[in-house]
């Protein structure tokens, strides 16, 4: 695999009907309420925080192999979306992008090919990362759904690893979405209609382009119904004792008879700490009687997906959401979600 190293820019930008106000998070004029919660990280597991600087001037570039084709860079990604949330939002207050990354992959430059690892110089050095996600908020839109404040915010995702790049430069996947963060834990809450899990493009200018067009189709009120309709049903402790044990054998169900049911993409390990968190969570854990509402429950369920690793993170939030929904119609009597609660 052949890199490049560059820091280059687009020097073109699209012509704004207005000058939003870009600010920094410590600068942000964001919601009194909003200043009491901790900023915690949107994803954890191996992940690492990252300047979108940094990513322009301390981390070379892949390029595919065959023809030397660079890629579409991560800061590349990030700057497009900057410039199509300034585009829909022009109104509002965005905050500078919160990035994390992981799977650095090192190298050294040619002049220091024979020396050991431990004496290379910082400038012979070389890095980039394989996986690497960012949300840019928007706090001006907050909405409050079960007493939590949540705010508006756009992110994707950039994973190497699904790409070829032993071969010649063809088109490259993304992710990207528009939904809203909890300020309450920052867990992310993602819909299908808010969220492209394998967006194809050619070029810097077609990535843009899918990117205002799914922000022009996100259906925010329709998303925030959804979500206002979770705190209203709710689980026992032997309902949400019924739907972990269905949760965790569901892994290990026979194909043909998981191919009938609703896709669950959390892992077992994950379904261990929604289990622990029902009992231990400080926000949405069991009330005195045991009871949990399906709002509590689709956070545990995005509380766990904060474990997951980058290329994976957005495609089990998206289906934690659609899982939380499929509860709610069990419950109603109505949705094939129903064998996770018998």
């Amino acid at each position: 695999m052949e890199l490049v190293s560059t820091t280059n820019r687009r020097t073109t930008q699209p012509t704004l009907k207005h000058s939003p106000q870009v600010v920094g998070l410590e600068r942000a004029k964001v919601p009194t309420d909003e200043l009491q919660f901790e900023q915690k990280p949107f994803i954890e597991a191996n992940t690492q925080e990252i300047e979108l600087l940094e990513l322009g001037t301390d981390c070379i570039i892949p390029v595919f192999s065959k023809d030397n084709e660079k890629t579409i860079a991560h800061q590349e990604f990030i700057e497009a979306a900057q410039e199509s949330v300034a585009s829909m939002y022009s109104q509002h207050t965005i905050l500078e992008p919160e990035i994390r990354v992981s799977h650095q992959i090192k190298g050294r430059t040619p002049d220091a090919i024979h020396k050991p690892a431990k004496e290379l110089l910082d400038h012979e050095r070389t890095q980039y990362f394989e996986r690497m996600a960012f949300i840019i908020r928007i706090p001006s839109v907050v909405e409050t759904v079960n007493g939590n404040s949540l705010s508006l915010i756009v992110g994707g995702v950039r994973a190497y690893n699904h790409e070829n790049l032993y071969t010649k430069k063809s088109f490259e996947r993304f992710k990207f979405f528009v939904g809203f963060q909890n300020m309450v834990c920052c867990n992310l809450c993602v819909s299908t209609d808010g969220f492209m899990s394998d967006m194809r493009v050619g070029s810097l200018n077609e990535l843009q382009k899918s990117m205002v067009e799914l922000l022009n189709s996100y259906r925010m009120e329709q998303h925030l119904v959804a979500m206002q309709e979770l705190p209203k049903y709710g689980l026992s402790e032997s309902d949400f004792a019924q739907l972990i044990g269905k949760c965790r054998l569901y892994g290990y169900l026979p194909k043909g008879t998981r191919q009938g049911l609703p896709e669950l993409l959390l892992n077992d390990g994950q379904i261990s700490s929604i289990a622990k968190d029902y009992y231990m969570d400080k926000s949405f854990c069991r009330d005195q009687e045991g009871n949990v509402n399906l709002w509590n429950v689709f956070n545990l369920f995005t509380s766990a997906n904060k474990s997951s690793y980058i290329d994976t993170f957005l495609d089990r939030n998206s289906n934690a959401f659609s899982f939380a929904c499929g509860l709610k119609d069990a419950i109603s009597g109505d949705s094939n979600y129903s064998w996770f609660l018998s």
